[in-house]
C-alpha cells in the first residue's frame, strides 16, 4: 500500500459558507483547491446556514479542537406561529398557533428570564449529536425519535428586535460551543405560548474570526498557524526551550513564562507555532506538538 504523502500546505481558512452546501462539502472544496487531503472543519453549520466556518488545512487540522472551543455569534430570524420538525424553515410544519397578540416586550422577557446565562439545552433530533454511537439525524431520517439528555450551554447575549412582519423577530446570539440556535427559537416559541422556528441563520463570528475577514471557498486564503491560534495567549520561547517543546517536554509554568490558566500557543524564536500547551498543576504539558 502506498504511503500517504505528507501535507505540504498548512493554514487556517476563514470561509464564508454559502447556503445549500454542507460543512463537509466545503471541506471537499478546499481539498481540491489546495491539493491536500488533510482538511477538516471546526464546528458544523447546517446546510441552509451561512457564515463563518473555520477549516484547517495540513498541520492546522491538529489544532481544530482549540478552535471548536471558541464562542460563537449568530444572527437569524425567529418565525412565530408555526413549529417544524427540524426546528427551522427547512422542515415540515407540525403545528400552527395564533400568536397575533405577541409583543416585543413579551419576547424579550422570555429571553431574559429563561434563555440567557447558563442554561440546559436538549439537542434537536436533526443534529450531529451521537446517542449510543449513532448520529441523531440518521435516526430522525428513519422516523425514530429518542430521548436526548440536556446539555449545559452558555448564552452570553441574546438580543431580539422587531421586523416589519409582526410574526418575525430578528435575533443576535453570542453563545458557547454546542449551542443550537434552532432549539433556542423553538424554546422561545413555547415560552411565548405557542410555537416558532428559525430561518436565515448566519454565523457571524467564531472567537475573533468574523465574517469581515471571511471569503467564499473558491477565494479564501490561509492564515498561518500562529494566526490560527491568536485567541489564545502566545508565549515566545528561546532556542533552548524550543528544543524541549519540540520533544514534548513538560515545562514549569513560571520558568517558561506561562501566565493565566491556558491553553497557550508556544512560538519559537522564528515566530512559528511549535505547540499548544495546557495546564497540569504548576506545570504545562503539551496537548499538540507541531514542531
Amino acid at each position: 500500500m502506498a504511503r500517504r504523502r505528507p501535507a505540504n500546505t498548512h493554514g487556517l481558512a476563514v470561509v464564508d459558507k454559502p447556503a445549500g452546501v454542507t460543512s463537509h462539502d466545503v471541506v471537499g472544496m478546499l481539498r481540491r483547491r489546495f491539493g491536500e487531503r488533510q482538511v477538516g472543519h471546526a464546528g458544523t453549520l447546517d446546510p441552509d446556514a451561512t457564515g463563518v466556518l473555520l477549516v484547517g488545512v495540513g498541520r492546522s487540522t491538529r489544532l481544530l479542537r482549540f478552535l471548536t472551543d471558541l464562542g460563537k455569534t449568530y444572527t437569524g430570524e425567529v418565525v412565530f406561529g408555526a413549529s417544524t420538525d427540524t426546528l427551522d424553515a427547512a422542515g415540515k410544519v407540525t403545528a400552527t398557533f395564533d400568536m397575533s397578540g405577541l409583543t416585543l416586550p413579551q419576547v424579550q422577557a422570555a429571553v431574559s428570564e429563561h434563555l440567557t446565562g447558563h442554561i440546559m439545552q436538549v439537542p434537536p433530533m436533526v443534529s450531529a449529536v451521537k446517542i449510543d454511537g449513532r448520529r441523531l439525524h440518521e435516526l430522525a431520517r428513519q422516523g425514530i425519535e429518542v430521548e436526548r439528555p440536556a446539555r449545559p450551554v452558555t448564552i452570553g447575549r441574546f438580543d431580539v428586535s422587531a421586523t416589519a412582519d409582526p410574526m418575525v423577530y430578528a435575533i443576535e446570539v453570542q453563545c458557547s460551543k454546542g449551542t443550537y440556535i434552532r432549539t433556542l427559537a423553538d424554546d422561545l416559541g413555547r415560552l411565548c405560548g405557542g410555537g416558532a422556528h428559525l430561518r436565515n441563520l448566519r454565523r457571524t463570528a467564531v472567537g475573533s474570526f468574523t465574517v469581515a475577514e471571511s471569503a467564499p471557498p473558491d477565494a479564501v486564503q490561509l492564515l498561518t498557524l500562529p494566526q490560527a491560534m491568536r485567541d489564545y495567549p502566545q508565549v515566545a520561547v528561546d532556542a533552548e526551550l524550543a528544543g524541549l517543546v519540540g520533544n514534548g517536554r513538560v515545562l514549569d509554568r513560571a520558568q517558561a513564562g506561562f501566565q493565566g490558566d491556558g491553553p497557550w500557543a508556544v512560538l519559537g524564536p522564528d515566530g512559528e507555532l511549535l505547540a499548544m500547551y495546557e495546564a497540569h498543576g504548576d506545570s504545562a504539558k503539551p496537548a499538540v506538538v507541531i514542531a
